[in-house]
């Protein structure tokens, strides 16, 4: 009834009594609804109050824990010419074994004997360095030999001057008797002269003291002559001595000159041989690297340069290597708010693309699937796609991680925090807020449950 007249009836005829009025006004309408309602909104309620494990999220993909145990390209380091393949995409080879030989596509090594006619030219460079060492030695012996010869002849020359000395000392003494002999006999010959004049000596004895005055003044001149002669022979000896010294000096000194001459050409052989050991030696490794080998075990991923005759330059990528043996790591970015919470250290939970897993983030104790990984290392700047880049490494008090994961499979990773009820987290996430900042005083995080 809908009671839109002006003269209600239920106000003057009253429904309750009748049968049909008993069934709709007694009923009671969604009863059970009701009470599921209620049931629903205790038990949320009791939910808000559980706990919840706050966690930081991210994803990435599967590493290594060392950049030598990544994929990586092999180049040459020379330009060349692919003459042969000794593998096949997809070989396992050991460390050492030959993957290609090339060929030299640069005319200054075509010849084939070159490391052997440069290793001749070097010894025979280096005999070269022999003879003028030898031929420094015998200058040096000859120079010793012109010293010795100086000082002897010196020493010659330096006892006839000696000798001159004594022989003008002689002469000088004798000079000087035969001017007192001269004075003797000048003396004996006036006083014969006056005895004559006066009468009391015979003329004889006058002319007796004339001749002896003559023979006196023959004598005086004959040692005077003979002190100057003397005196000439030390003037000569000393001239020797200077000759002397200057003739040595001058062959001394021709000699030292052809000395350093000997050296100079010595040291330019030297290194010239030097200089050809080099070629010898970068000669014979770029034979060397006309066979590219393997520089680890591992596996042959992709020919990046196919077929035979291909030419490539220095630099260029021939194939591609995947080590046999890695340590597995987990490489994952997580946002700039959550990076503070973020420590070397930290446990973290890690799902595998590929492995079925039932995660509960909140909750990891009623989690499967996941396995147990550790903080390593937090990148310091910022990657290209705006987050952070952490690295892990398998929890060593975890189970160990699926031997069938591969470098380059997804991850997802969840870094487990503080527990907080589920009303916390809900009104944290709604505000956008960070999760509960804290510093683990042990270095490591907090307490994590089993997979």
């Amino acid at each position: 009834m809908l009671n839109i007249s002006n003269n209600p009836l239920n106000k003057k005829v009253d429904l309750s009594t009748y049968n049909s009025g008993k069934r709709v006004f007694d009923k009671s309408y969604y009863k059970y609804f009701n009470r599921f309602l209620g049931a629903f909104a205790i038990v949320g309620i009791i939910i808000l109050f559980l706990p919840w494990t706050q966690n930081i999220t991210g994803r990435g993909q599967v590493t290594t824990l060392t950049p030598d145990q990544r994929p990586q390209t092999i180049q040459s380091q020379i330009p060349g010419r692919i003459e042969k393949w000794y593998v096949r995409e997809g070989d396992k080879v050991k460390k050492g074994d030959t993957i290609m030989q090339i060929s030299e596509v640069k005319s200054e090594y075509f010849d084939p004997n070159l490391v052997e006619r440069t290793g001749q030219q070097r010894d025979a460079k280096a005999f070269s360095v022999k003879s003028y060492e030898q031929k420094v030695k015998a200058t040096d012996v000859r120079i010793g030999a012109l010293q010795n010869e100086r000082s002897l002849k010196l020493e010659m020359a330096k006892n006839k001057l000696l000798q001159s000395r004594l022989r003008v000392q002689s002469d000088s003494i004798d000079l000087q008797a035969a001017e007192t002999n001269l004075k003797i006999a000048q003396t004996k010959y006036n006083r014969a002269d006056t005895l004559y004049k006066e009468g009391f000596a015979a003329l004889k004895n006058v002319e007796d003291a004339r001749v002896k005055l003559q023979e006196t003044q023959a004598k005086r001149i004959s040692q005077e002559a003979k002190l100057l002669a003397s005196r000439n022979e030390v003037i000569n000896a000393q001239v020797e001595i200077s000759r002397i010294k200057a003739e040595y000096s001058d062959k001394v000194s021709k000699a030292q000159s052809d000395k350093f001459s000997a050296q100079s050409s010595q040291f330019n052989s030297e290194a010239e041989v030097q200089k050809l050991e080099n070629q010898y030696s970068n000669y014979k490794i770029r034979n060397s690297l006309l066979y590219i080998t393997a520089p680890y075990d591992g596996f042959i991923n992709k020919a990046l340069r196919g077929g035979v005759g291909v030419t490539f330059k220095e630099g260029e990528e021939l194939v591609g290597l995947i080590p046999a043996e890695v340590d597995l790591a987990v490489e994952t970015f997580v946002e700039p708010i959550d990076l503070p919470l973020i420590h070397k250290g930290e446990k973290v939970r890690v799902q595998f693309d590929g492995w079925p897993a039932i995660v509960f983030s909140g909750w990891p104790n009623v989690s499967y699937g996941t396995y147990g990984g550790e903080v390593v290392a937090v990148e310091r700047f910022i990657s290209d796609n705006g987050k952070f880049r952490v690295l892990l490494k398998p929890d060593p008090d975890d189970h160990p991680w699926p031997k069938d994961v591969r470098a380059g499979s997804g991850a997802f990773t969840m870094a487990l925090l503080d527990d907080v009820p589920i009303w916390f987290e809900l009104w944290r996430q709604l505000n956008g807020f960070p999760p509960n900042y804290y510093q683990p005083q042990d270095g490591g995080s907090a307490k994590i449950s089993k997979k």
